[in-house]
């Protein structure tokens, strides 16, 4: 906590579903949060929760030692980054960027490198657990960087999550993330499509899930997100289906990278984004039941529901 102690100011970039509370976790355990969001609103609703909102992503930089980046994709990584880096910065100006979005680990890479002749080192450390998780500090956090980077960062991401683990160097938490979501994404779609099989059969949807959840077929959408998302109909996990489709893109195009043959990855992916592209923007990743059920003239959740 040694480095802590004595600069306990952080940035914080991207404050919206996921960083906004993420950034009020750093704030209740005592950190002086600096944050900033392109969205006016999304500032002034992380100012009444106690973040010092700056004025750009540059007075973050030239404030903040240590700045985190919560944002959508690598191309949004990579131009922040640029910002940050082109900053006159002062000796107590950022010197380390943890980029906790679900970015590219190829490009992740890249960017580290580009950064290093700045004098900025480059973490990535994306999360798993949703915005409920968020909430509450139990995110599970997948760095990638070496073990000394890992030991001076470990006290800034401990206050966001219950799980903190060093998984490899830059860029494999990036890996990690994409690779999960992807074990995430193919569990999703065959609980929706054995849950139609289920219901068209006539068995209650939420008979169907408490027996497999105490039997071999349970995963985390039989045990979290049908229950809480799906049965009840709120569709609200906080995580979209595009960005889940981005995710797994990602990992199939690794899986491609490093040529190894994931006939099953593929076609989760090409169903995934399949079943998006039937849904409104902006849709919850939980929604891809809905195509299933239109096709089939149901409605998992009614069932449910009684």
């Amino acid at each position: 906590m040694s480095d802590v102690d004595g600069h306990r100011r952080v940035g914080f970039i991207g404050l919206g579903q996921m960083g906004r509370p993420m950034a009020r976790r750093l704030v209740a355990a005592g950190f002086d949060v600096h944050g900033f969001d392109a969205i006016e609103q999304v500032r002034t609703a992380a100012a009444d929760d106690g973040v010092r909102v700056a004025g750009t992503v540059e007075q973050v930089a030239r404030t903040c030692p240590v700045t985190i980046l919560m944002l959508p994709n690598s191309d949004v990584v990579d131009a922040v980054a640029g910002r940050i880096a082109a900053v006159d910065r002062p000796a107590d100006g950022c010197r380390t960027l943890i980029d906790m979005s679900s970015s590219e680990p190829a490009r992740t890479r890249l960017l580290s490198d580009r950064l290093e002749p700045s004098g900025i080192k480059l973490i990535d450390a994306p999360v798993s657990g949703g915005v409920s998780a968020a909430q509450a500090g139990t995110l599970t956090v997948m760095v990638g960087g070496s073990a000394e980077q890992f030991r001076a960062v470990a006290a800034w991401l401990a206050p966001i999550g219950k799980s903190v683990v060093q998984v490899g160097p830059v860029g494999a938490g990036h890996a990690l993330k994409a690779l999960n979501n992807l074990m995430s994404a193919c569990s999703m779609l065959i609980t929706a499509e054995a849950m139609t099989i289920a219901t068209k059969f006539g068995i209650e949807p939420s008979t169907a899930l408490e027996v497999v959840n105490s039997a071999s077929g349970r995963s985390g959408s039989t045990e979290a997100k049908f229950p809480r998302f799906v049965l009840p109909g709120t569709f609200d996990s906080g995580f979209t289906a595009a960005l889940m489709d981005k995710d797994v893109a990602i990992a199939t195009g690794l899986g491609r990278a490093l040529s190894v043959d994931t006939p099953l990855a593929e076609a989760v992916a090409a169903r995934w984004h399949e079943l998006t592209g039937q849904l409104r923007p902006g849709a919850d990743h939980t929604e891809v039941v809905r195509p299933l059920e239109a096709k089939h003239g149901l409605e998992i959740r009614s069932h449910a529901n009684g």
